[in-house]
């Protein structure tokens, strides 16, 4: 059978933008060439990750986010793209509110206007849990450096799970190192066995960091949601901060509190719906059967 046009919308959050399809009149099935197609930004709609919202079976749960990078890869975790279709499915509930599940786990959200807070849930910081392929008793820095070894240019990131694998490196500028040099070394490292997202975070004061994110998948991003999160969790578990930060992301700021009562994460931050359109039979040459 050909392929057919789908609808699509556009969203971002801060940025960081989403093709977003609707599967809950049927499914909706790509392979990683078609993902890849679309999110193409000369030849395709251009986005840094790829959306599609599912019906879910799951009492109190409104929908299934299922997430896929540029790159074409599925990956388990967005919290930008999470605020997007909180915020989408709340207006369609008349409601403020939404629960989503991904395959991190179950989401729920609440709407402002133009903001959106999520409770991103609780991080993992155990090595097999990251997943590292090697075990390290202390996750708050582990051994791996990018340089010579008498003078790294990168060096002793911390490492946890905010819903994806996440490595934070620690600088005092961070316009002073190239993250489209160093970005797709570290992502692929071996101790990442699933790869990971990689952050280059500057503690500016004990409630703000200023960050720029190299996104598994994706490469430089304006803005990642998760790994806002994690460098807010990694930079409080470290001392560096309150647990309660704002991060200051190329696309702009969110706010992560790393609630002492219950080890939840809540992210904070703005998203906003660009447009809507159809995307071509020819994008999806992969899907005839």
């Amino acid at each position: 059978m050909a392929a057919t046009a789908l609808p699509f919308v556009k969203m971002n959050g801060l940025g960081n933008d989403f093709v977003v399809l609707d599967a809950r009149q049927g499914p909706i099935a790509l392979s990683a060439s078609e993902v890849r197609a679309i999110a193409d930004r000369r030849t395709g709609i251009g986005c840094d990750q790829l959306i599609i919202i599912e019906p879910d079976t799951i009492a109190g749960v409104d929908v299934f986010m299922r997430i896929y990078n540029a790159g074409g890869g599925e990956v388990d975790a967005c919290g930008n793209a999470t605020r997007c279709v909180i915020a989408t499915i709340a207006a369609e509930k008349g409601s403020d509110s939404a629960t989503i599940r991904t395959n991190a786990g179950i989401l729920n959200g609440t709407v402002s206007g133009e903001v959106v807070t999520v409770d991103m849930g609780t991080p993992r910081f155990a090595w097999d849990q990251i997943p590292l392929a090697e075990p390290f008793a202390d996750t708050t820095g582990i051994e791996l450096q990018i340089g010579p070894i008498d003078a790294p240019v990168l060096h002793t990131p911390s490492v946890v799970n905010v819903g994806n694998p996440h490595a934070i490196f620690w600088v005092e500028d961070v316009d002073a190192h190239d993250l489209g040099r160093f970005g797709p070394l570290l992502e692929n490292h071996p101790i990442f066995p699933e790869r990971a997202n990689i952050t280059i975070a500057q503690v500016l004061s004990p409630d703000r960091i200023r960050v720029r994110v190299w996104e598994r998948g994706a490469g430089l991003t304006l803005a990642c949601g998760t790994a806002a999160c994690a460098t807010g969790v990694a930079a409080a578990r470290k001392g560096l901060t309150d647990r309660k930060v704002t991060i200051e992301l190329p696309g702009g700021p969110l706010m992560i509190e790393w609630r002492e009562s219950d080890d939840r994460i809540l992210m904070t931050g703005a998203w906003s719906r660009d447009g809507e359109g159809v995307i071509p039979p020819e994008m999806r040459a992969g899907d005839a059967a």
